[in-house]
C-alpha cells in the first residue's frame, strides 16, 4: 500500500516540476511509513545513518517543499516543534499529554460545524481543526504499573 502511495507522491512531485533527490525520496518514504507524526529532528535522526552528509536544514527544506505541494501537512500544537503528517485527508488528532503520541481519527459529521459556523457568524469558513487531549493506552498502563 505505501509503495503505491510513494509512487503517487513521486508522480505529484514530477508533475509539480520538483526534482526528486535521494534525500527528498527518503524523507517522503519515511513520512509515508510513519504512523507517529514525526518532527523534522526525528526524521533527520532516522535518516542520518543512510545520509551522513544530510543536515537538519535539508530535512526542513524538503518538508517545506512537500508541504507547499500538498503532500504533507504541518501540525503545530503550541509547542516548539512542528510535526508532519502525510495523511492530507480531513481528519482529527488525539494527542497524549504524557508522551506526545498523536493518533488520527475520522469523524465526518463534524463537517456540519463549518456550515453552522457560517450561518451563525456570517464567516466564509475555509477549514477547522479539532484536537483531543488525554493519555494514550501505553501511558495509562505505565501509570497503573507504577501504582503496584
Amino acid at each position: 500500500m505505501s509503495e503505491k502511495k510513494l509512487r503517487q507522491a513521486i508522480d505529484t512531485l514530477r508533475e509539480s516540476g520538483v526534482r526528486i533527490t535521494p534525500q527528498r525520496h527518503a524523507v517522503l518514504d519515511y513520512l509515508l511509513n510513519s504512523m507517529t507524526h514525526p518532527t523534522a529532528d526525528e526524521i533527520y535522526k532516522a535518516l542520518e545513518g543512510k545520509f551522513p552528509n544530510m543536515s537538519v536544514a535539508t530535512v526542513y527544506n524538503n518538508l517545506r517543499v512537500l508541504r507547499e505541494i500538498g503532500l504533507v501537512r504541518e501540525l503545530t500544537y503550541g509547542d516548539a516543534s512542528s510535526r508532519f503528517d502525510c495523511n492530507t485527508s480531513e481528519h482529527y488528532h488525539a494527542i497524549c499529554q504524557e508522551c506526545g503520541k498523536i493518533v488520527d481519527f475520522h469523524y465526518p459529521t463534524l463537517d456540519e460545524v463549518e456550515s453552522l459556523a457560517e450561518q451563525v457568524t456570517g464567516f466564509d469558513v475555509s477549514h477547522h481543526r479539532m484536537e483531543i487531549y488525554g493519555k494514550c493506552e501505553a501511558c495509562q498502563t505505565r501509570e497503573l504499573q507504577k501504582q503496584y
